[in-house]
Protein backbone atom coordinates (compact mmCIF):
# COMPACT_ATOMS: atom_id res chain seq x y z
CA UNK A 1 0.00 0.00 0.00
CA UNK A 2 1.19 3.57 -0.59
CA UNK A 3 3.05 5.47 2.08
CA UNK A 4 0.59 7.82 3.77
CA UNK A 5 1.28 11.51 3.46
CA UNK A 6 0.48 11.85 7.17
CA UNK A 7 3.37 9.49 8.02
CA UNK A 8 5.71 11.33 5.68
CA UNK A 9 4.74 14.72 7.13
CA UNK A 10 5.12 13.45 10.69
CA UNK A 11 8.66 12.32 9.89
CA UNK A 12 9.48 15.65 8.23
CA UNK A 13 8.21 17.53 11.26
CA UNK A 14 10.38 15.44 13.58
CA UNK A 15 13.40 16.01 11.34
CA UNK A 16 12.82 19.76 11.45
CA UNK A 17 12.66 19.63 15.25
CA UNK A 18 16.22 18.27 15.15
CA UNK A 19 17.39 21.35 13.22
CA UNK A 20 15.89 24.07 15.38
CA UNK A 21 18.14 26.66 16.94
CA UNK A 22 21.01 27.09 14.52
CA UNK A 23 19.27 28.31 11.37
CA UNK A 24 16.32 30.24 10.01
CA UNK A 25 13.23 28.07 9.70
CA UNK A 26 13.11 28.67 5.96
CA UNK A 27 16.44 26.80 5.60
CA UNK A 28 15.26 23.55 7.20
CA UNK A 29 13.90 22.37 3.86
CA UNK A 30 17.36 22.50 2.23
CA UNK A 31 18.55 19.76 4.59
CA UNK A 32 15.36 17.75 5.04
CA UNK A 33 14.48 17.49 1.35
CA UNK A 34 17.99 16.39 0.36
CA UNK A 35 17.78 13.55 2.89
CA UNK A 36 14.31 12.69 1.59
CA UNK A 37 15.73 12.57 -1.95
CA UNK A 38 18.69 10.41 -0.87
CA UNK A 39 16.35 8.01 0.92
CA UNK A 40 13.94 7.82 -2.02
CA UNK A 41 16.49 7.16 -4.78
CA UNK A 42 18.48 4.75 -2.59
CA UNK A 43 15.37 2.69 -1.79
CA UNK A 44 14.17 2.71 -5.37
CA UNK A 45 17.35 2.35 -7.44
CA UNK A 46 20.25 0.99 -5.35
CA UNK A 47 21.66 -2.24 -6.81
CA UNK A 48 19.62 -2.03 -10.01
CA UNK A 49 21.23 -1.99 -13.43
CA UNK A 50 20.01 0.53 -16.03
CA UNK A 51 18.25 2.45 -13.26
CA UNK A 52 17.04 6.00 -13.71
CA UNK A 53 19.52 7.08 -11.03
CA UNK A 54 22.89 5.40 -10.45
CA UNK A 55 23.49 4.85 -6.76
CA UNK A 56 27.28 4.39 -6.53
CA UNK A 57 29.20 2.54 -3.85
CA UNK A 58 29.57 4.88 -0.90
CA UNK A 59 26.85 7.20 -2.23
CA UNK A 60 23.60 5.88 -0.74
CA UNK A 61 21.38 6.54 2.23
CA UNK A 62 22.50 3.16 3.57
CA UNK A 63 26.00 4.60 3.82
CA UNK A 64 24.60 7.50 5.82
CA UNK A 65 22.69 5.13 8.10
CA UNK A 66 25.91 3.27 8.90
CA UNK A 67 27.62 6.42 10.21
CA UNK A 68 25.82 6.16 13.56
CA UNK A 69 27.60 8.74 15.75
CA UNK A 70 30.79 9.14 13.75
CA UNK A 71 32.77 12.14 15.05
CA UNK A 72 33.11 13.39 11.43
CA UNK A 73 29.48 12.71 10.52
CA UNK A 74 28.86 16.08 8.84
CA UNK A 75 31.84 15.78 6.50
CA UNK A 76 30.98 12.14 5.82
CA UNK A 77 27.40 13.02 4.82
CA UNK A 78 28.72 15.70 2.44
CA UNK A 79 31.02 13.13 0.80
CA UNK A 80 28.22 10.56 0.42
CA UNK A 81 25.96 13.14 -1.22
CA UNK A 82 28.85 14.27 -3.45
CA UNK A 83 29.31 10.72 -4.76
CA UNK A 84 25.66 10.46 -5.78
CA UNK A 85 25.82 13.96 -7.30
CA UNK A 86 28.93 13.17 -9.36
CA UNK A 87 27.49 9.90 -10.65
CA UNK A 88 24.30 11.56 -11.92
CA UNK A 89 25.26 15.08 -13.02
CA UNK A 90 23.58 16.52 -9.93
CA UNK A 91 26.39 18.77 -8.67
CA UNK A 92 24.88 22.05 -7.58
CA UNK A 93 21.52 20.33 -7.16
CA UNK A 94 21.64 17.92 -4.22
CA UNK A 95 24.86 19.21 -2.65
CA UNK A 96 23.65 22.75 -1.91
CA UNK A 97 23.22 22.24 1.86
CA UNK A 98 26.41 21.88 3.92
CA UNK A 99 25.95 19.17 6.54
CA UNK A 100 29.26 20.16 8.15
CA UNK A 101 28.26 23.76 8.89
CA UNK A 102 28.96 24.37 12.60
CA UNK A 103 27.10 27.70 12.60
CA UNK A 104 23.86 25.99 11.57
CA UNK A 105 24.23 22.48 12.99
CA UNK A 106 26.28 23.04 16.14
CA UNK A 107 29.81 22.14 17.12
CA UNK A 108 31.38 18.88 18.27
CA UNK A 109 28.99 16.44 19.92
CA UNK A 110 26.02 18.76 19.30
CA UNK A 111 26.42 18.32 15.53
CA UNK A 112 27.05 14.58 15.86
CA UNK A 113 23.89 14.02 17.93
CA UNK A 114 21.74 16.28 15.76
CA UNK A 115 22.73 14.61 12.47
CA UNK A 116 22.58 11.09 13.90
CA UNK A 117 19.04 11.74 15.15
CA UNK A 118 18.11 13.27 11.80
CA UNK A 119 19.28 10.19 9.90
CA UNK A 120 17.51 7.91 12.39
CA UNK A 121 14.19 9.54 11.54
CA UNK A 122 14.59 8.63 7.86
CA UNK A 123 15.51 5.06 8.81
CA UNK A 124 11.92 4.57 10.01
CA UNK A 125 10.49 1.43 8.30
CA UNK A 126 7.33 3.39 7.41
CA UNK A 127 9.44 5.45 5.01
CA UNK A 128 10.33 2.57 2.71
CA UNK A 129 10.14 3.73 -0.91
CA UNK A 130 11.51 0.52 -2.44
CA UNK A 131 8.16 -0.82 -3.64
CA UNK A 132 5.85 2.15 -3.78
CA UNK A 133 5.67 5.90 -3.70
CA UNK A 134 3.90 8.18 -1.29
CA UNK A 135 0.17 8.43 -1.92
CA UNK A 136 -0.65 11.35 -4.20
CA UNK A 137 1.37 12.53 -7.13
CA UNK A 138 3.87 15.14 -5.98
CA UNK A 139 5.99 13.79 -3.14
CA UNK A 140 8.66 16.47 -3.01
CA UNK A 141 6.48 19.39 -4.06
CA UNK A 142 3.83 18.55 -1.47
CA UNK A 143 6.51 18.09 1.19
CA UNK A 144 7.98 21.49 0.25
CA UNK A 145 4.59 23.21 0.53
CA UNK A 146 4.03 21.48 3.85
CA UNK A 147 7.31 22.86 5.19
CA UNK A 148 6.64 26.34 3.81
CA UNK A 149 3.15 26.42 5.33
CA UNK A 150 4.36 25.30 8.76
CA UNK A 151 7.39 27.57 8.96
CA UNK A 152 6.15 30.71 7.23
CA UNK A 153 5.20 32.29 10.55
CA UNK A 154 8.32 31.02 12.33
CA UNK A 155 10.74 32.48 9.81
CA UNK A 156 9.06 35.87 10.08
CA UNK A 157 10.08 36.66 6.52
CA UNK A 158 8.40 36.87 3.16
CA UNK A 159 10.53 34.88 0.74
CA UNK A 160 8.79 36.35 -2.29
CA UNK A 161 8.04 32.82 -3.49
CA UNK A 162 4.61 31.50 -4.36
CA UNK A 163 3.72 27.83 -4.50
CA UNK A 164 0.87 26.58 -6.62
CA UNK A 165 -1.69 24.47 -4.72
CA UNK A 166 -2.33 21.10 -6.36
CA UNK A 167 -5.98 21.94 -7.10
CA UNK A 168 -5.03 25.09 -9.01
CA UNK A 169 -2.34 23.20 -10.94
CA UNK A 170 -4.87 20.57 -12.01
CA UNK A 171 -7.36 23.20 -13.17
CA UNK A 172 -4.64 24.91 -15.24
CA UNK A 173 -3.58 21.59 -16.76
CA UNK A 174 -7.16 20.75 -17.72
CA UNK A 175 -8.25 24.13 -19.16
CA UNK A 176 -5.24 24.05 -21.50
CA UNK A 177 -6.57 20.87 -23.10
CA UNK A 178 -3.14 19.24 -23.29
CA UNK A 179 -4.59 15.73 -23.25
CA UNK A 180 -6.52 16.36 -26.48
CA UNK A 181 -3.46 17.23 -28.56
CA UNK A 182 -0.27 16.00 -26.84
CA UNK A 183 2.25 13.82 -28.66
CA UNK A 184 5.78 12.79 -27.77
CA UNK A 185 7.03 15.93 -29.57
CA UNK A 186 4.89 18.32 -27.48
CA UNK A 187 6.79 20.94 -25.45
CA UNK A 188 5.81 22.45 -22.08
CA UNK A 189 7.50 25.40 -20.35
CA UNK A 190 7.25 27.28 -17.05
CA UNK A 191 9.38 30.46 -16.83
CA UNK A 192 8.96 30.71 -13.02
CA UNK A 193 8.80 27.03 -12.18
CA UNK A 194 9.41 27.08 -8.42
CA UNK A 195 9.41 23.53 -7.07
CA UNK A 196 8.19 22.24 -10.45
CA UNK A 197 4.81 21.04 -9.18
CA UNK A 198 2.79 23.02 -11.74
CA UNK A 199 4.95 21.67 -14.56
CA UNK A 200 4.49 18.12 -13.30
CA UNK A 201 0.70 18.42 -13.00
CA UNK A 202 0.46 19.81 -16.54
CA UNK A 203 2.79 17.14 -17.93
CA UNK A 204 0.83 14.41 -16.15
CA UNK A 205 -2.37 15.66 -17.78
CA UNK A 206 -0.82 15.10 -21.22
CA UNK A 207 -1.06 11.34 -20.86
CA UNK A 208 2.16 10.78 -22.84
CA UNK A 209 5.80 11.70 -22.16
CA UNK A 210 6.36 15.26 -23.34
CA UNK A 211 9.41 17.56 -23.20
CA UNK A 212 9.56 19.72 -20.05
CA UNK A 213 11.43 23.02 -19.65
CA UNK A 214 11.60 25.29 -16.61
CA UNK A 215 13.50 28.28 -15.30
CA UNK A 216 13.66 29.44 -11.67
CA UNK A 217 15.59 32.33 -10.16
CA UNK A 218 16.16 30.97 -6.64
CA UNK A 219 19.08 28.53 -6.52
CA UNK A 220 17.75 26.23 -3.78
CA UNK A 221 14.27 26.15 -5.32
CA UNK A 222 15.66 25.37 -8.78
CA UNK A 223 17.65 22.52 -7.24
CA UNK A 224 14.48 21.21 -5.64
CA UNK A 225 12.65 21.37 -8.97
CA UNK A 226 15.40 19.26 -10.53
CA UNK A 227 15.05 16.70 -7.73
CA UNK A 228 11.28 16.77 -8.16
CA UNK A 229 11.60 15.95 -11.87
CA UNK A 230 13.79 12.94 -11.06
CA UNK A 231 11.40 11.71 -8.38
CA UNK A 232 8.62 11.82 -10.94
CA UNK A 233 10.66 9.98 -13.56
CA UNK A 234 11.26 12.97 -15.81
CA UNK A 235 15.09 13.00 -15.64
CA UNK A 236 15.43 14.67 -19.06
CA UNK A 237 13.45 17.74 -18.00
CA UNK A 238 15.58 20.87 -18.43
CA UNK A 239 15.53 23.08 -15.34
CA UNK A 240 17.69 26.20 -15.45
CA UNK A 241 18.54 28.57 -12.61
CA UNK A 242 18.57 32.26 -13.52
CA UNK A 243 16.39 35.36 -13.85
CA UNK A 244 13.87 34.64 -16.63
CA UNK A 245 13.07 38.26 -17.45
CA UNK A 246 16.65 39.57 -17.65
CA UNK A 247 18.38 36.37 -18.80
CA UNK A 248 15.96 33.88 -20.37
CA UNK A 249 17.83 30.63 -20.94
CA UNK A 250 15.77 28.89 -23.61
CA UNK A 251 16.70 30.54 -26.91
CA UNK A 252 16.92 29.66 -30.58
CA UNK A 253 20.39 29.70 -32.20
CA UNK A 254 19.65 33.24 -33.48
CA UNK A 255 19.13 34.35 -29.83
CA UNK A 256 15.37 34.83 -30.17
CA UNK A 257 13.13 33.29 -27.52
CA UNK A 258 12.41 29.60 -27.92
CA UNK A 259 8.69 28.99 -28.33
CA UNK A 260 6.60 26.15 -26.89
CA UNK A 261 3.30 24.37 -27.44
CA UNK A 262 2.16 25.03 -23.87
CA UNK A 263 3.31 27.49 -21.21
CA UNK A 264 2.18 27.59 -17.57
CA UNK A 265 3.26 30.02 -14.86
CA UNK A 266 2.57 31.22 -11.33
CA UNK A 267 5.04 34.12 -11.08
CA UNK A 268 5.64 36.25 -7.96
CA UNK A 269 2.78 38.72 -7.65
CA UNK A 270 3.44 42.42 -8.34
CA UNK A 271 7.23 42.14 -8.41
CA UNK A 272 8.69 45.61 -7.89
CA UNK A 273 12.16 44.71 -9.20
CA UNK A 274 11.13 42.91 -12.40
CA UNK A 275 13.28 45.12 -14.68
CA UNK A 276 16.51 44.62 -12.71
CA UNK A 277 19.33 43.61 -15.04
CA UNK A 278 17.89 44.80 -18.37
CA UNK A 279 16.23 47.72 -20.15
CA UNK A 280 12.61 46.89 -21.09
CA UNK A 281 12.54 49.72 -23.65
CA UNK A 282 15.32 47.96 -25.57
CA UNK A 283 14.33 44.37 -24.86
CA UNK A 284 16.39 41.89 -26.88
CA UNK A 285 13.47 39.48 -27.17
CA UNK A 286 10.63 41.77 -28.40
CA UNK A 287 8.39 40.91 -25.44
CA UNK A 288 6.97 44.38 -24.82
CA UNK A 289 5.59 45.38 -28.23
CA UNK A 290 2.11 45.69 -26.64
CA UNK A 291 3.41 48.11 -24.01
CA UNK A 292 5.90 48.37 -21.15
CA UNK A 293 4.57 47.41 -17.70
CA UNK A 294 5.02 49.95 -14.87
CA UNK A 295 8.48 49.83 -13.33
CA UNK A 296 7.05 49.05 -9.87
CA UNK A 297 4.76 46.22 -10.92
CA UNK A 298 5.91 43.23 -12.97
CA UNK A 299 2.67 41.28 -13.39
CA UNK A 300 2.29 42.06 -17.10
CA UNK A 301 6.02 41.57 -17.68
CA UNK A 302 5.62 37.88 -16.86
CA UNK A 303 2.38 37.62 -18.85
CA UNK A 304 4.03 39.17 -21.93
CA UNK A 305 7.00 36.80 -21.54
CA UNK A 306 4.59 33.85 -21.50
CA UNK A 307 2.81 35.16 -24.58
CA UNK A 308 6.07 35.68 -26.49
CA UNK A 309 7.14 32.14 -25.53
CA UNK A 310 4.13 30.53 -27.24
CA UNK A 311 4.20 29.09 -30.74
CA UNK A 312 1.72 30.51 -33.27
CA UNK A 313 -0.76 27.82 -32.18
CA UNK A 314 0.45 27.75 -28.55
CA UNK A 315 -1.70 27.84 -25.44
CA UNK A 316 -0.82 29.16 -22.01
CA UNK A 317 -2.21 29.83 -18.55
CA UNK A 318 -0.80 32.16 -15.92
CA UNK A 319 -1.84 32.91 -12.34
CA UNK A 320 -2.11 36.66 -11.72
CA UNK A 321 -3.40 38.92 -8.91
CA UNK A 322 -6.88 40.32 -9.60
CA UNK A 323 -5.44 43.79 -10.14
CA UNK A 324 -4.31 42.91 -13.67
CA UNK A 325 -7.99 42.87 -14.71
CA UNK A 326 -8.75 46.50 -13.92
CA UNK A 327 -5.61 48.58 -13.27
CA UNK A 328 -5.21 51.48 -15.70
CA UNK A 329 -2.42 53.48 -17.40
CA UNK A 330 0.18 51.31 -19.16
CA UNK A 331 -1.41 48.10 -17.82
CA UNK A 332 -4.79 49.14 -19.23
CA UNK A 333 -3.19 49.78 -22.62
CA UNK A 334 -1.49 46.37 -22.63
CA UNK A 335 -4.74 44.67 -21.61
CA UNK A 336 -6.69 46.43 -24.37
CA UNK A 337 -4.11 45.44 -26.98
CA UNK A 338 -4.14 41.78 -25.96
CA UNK A 339 -7.94 41.62 -25.97
CA UNK A 340 -8.14 43.31 -29.38
CA UNK A 341 -5.69 40.74 -30.77
CA UNK A 342 -7.78 37.92 -29.31
CA UNK A 343 -4.92 36.40 -27.31
CA UNK A 344 -6.90 36.19 -24.05
CA UNK A 345 -9.26 33.23 -24.35
CA UNK A 346 -10.58 33.06 -20.81
CA UNK A 347 -10.34 34.37 -17.26
CA UNK A 348 -11.06 32.30 -14.14
CA UNK A 349 -11.55 34.31 -10.95
CA UNK A 350 -10.18 32.37 -7.97
CA UNK A 351 -11.03 32.52 -4.24
CA UNK A 352 -9.02 34.73 -1.90
CA UNK A 353 -6.51 33.27 0.59
CA UNK A 354 -5.69 30.36 -1.71
CA UNK A 355 -1.92 30.67 -2.07
CA UNK A 356 0.92 30.31 0.45
CA UNK A 357 2.58 33.65 1.08
CA UNK A 358 -0.36 35.89 0.16
CA UNK A 359 -4.06 36.18 0.97
CA UNK A 360 -5.08 38.36 -1.99
CA UNK A 361 -7.52 37.02 -4.61
CA UNK A 362 -6.06 35.88 -7.90
CA UNK A 363 -7.17 34.71 -11.32
CA UNK A 364 -6.05 32.38 -14.07
CA UNK A 365 -5.63 34.06 -17.45
CA UNK A 366 -5.89 31.57 -20.30
CA UNK A 367 -3.99 32.53 -23.46
CA UNK A 368 -4.45 30.97 -26.90
CA UNK A 369 -2.77 32.15 -30.09
CA UNK A 370 -4.61 29.64 -32.28
CA UNK A 371 -7.56 31.35 -33.97
CA UNK A 372 -6.91 34.53 -31.97
CA UNK A 373 -7.80 36.93 -34.80
CA UNK A 374 -11.32 35.50 -35.07
CA UNK A 375 -11.97 35.22 -31.31
CA UNK A 376 -15.23 37.04 -30.54
CA UNK A 377 -14.71 37.65 -26.82
CA UNK A 378 -13.33 36.43 -23.50
CA UNK A 379 -14.92 33.50 -21.68
CA UNK A 380 -15.17 34.37 -17.97
CA UNK A 381 -15.72 32.08 -14.98
CA UNK A 382 -16.34 33.27 -11.41
CA UNK A 383 -14.94 30.56 -9.13
CA UNK A 384 -14.36 32.96 -6.23
CA UNK A 385 -16.84 31.10 -4.01
CA UNK A 386 -15.67 27.65 -5.06
CA UNK A 387 -13.55 26.85 -2.02
CA UNK A 388 -13.39 24.76 1.15
CA UNK A 389 -11.88 26.00 4.41
CA UNK A 390 -8.64 24.22 5.33
CA UNK A 391 -7.25 25.62 8.56
CA UNK A 392 -6.39 29.25 7.98
CA UNK A 393 -6.27 28.82 4.17
CA UNK A 394 -8.87 28.20 1.49
CA UNK A 395 -8.71 25.28 -0.94
CA UNK A 396 -10.15 25.37 -4.44
CA UNK A 397 -13.00 22.89 -4.94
Amino acid sequence: MPIKKSELYSSLWKSCDELRGGMDASQYKDYVLVLLFMKYVSDKYAGKSDALIEVPKGGSFKDMASLNKDANIGDSINKIIAKLAEANDLKGVIDVADFNNEDKLGKGQDMVDRLANLIAIFKNPSLDFSKNRAEGDDLLGDAYEYLMRNFATESGKSKGQFYTPAEVSRVIAQVLGIRDHATTSTTLYDPTCGSGSLLLKAADEAGVKISIYGQEMDNATAAMARMNMILHENPTAEIWQDNTLSRPHFLHPDKTLKTFDYVVANPPFSNKAWSTGFDPEHDLYDRFTDGIPPMKNGDYAFLLHVLRSLKSTGKGAIVMPHGVLFRGNSEGEIRRSLINKGYIKGIISLPANLFYGTGIPACIIVLDKEGAAARPGVFMIDASKGFLKDGNKNRLR
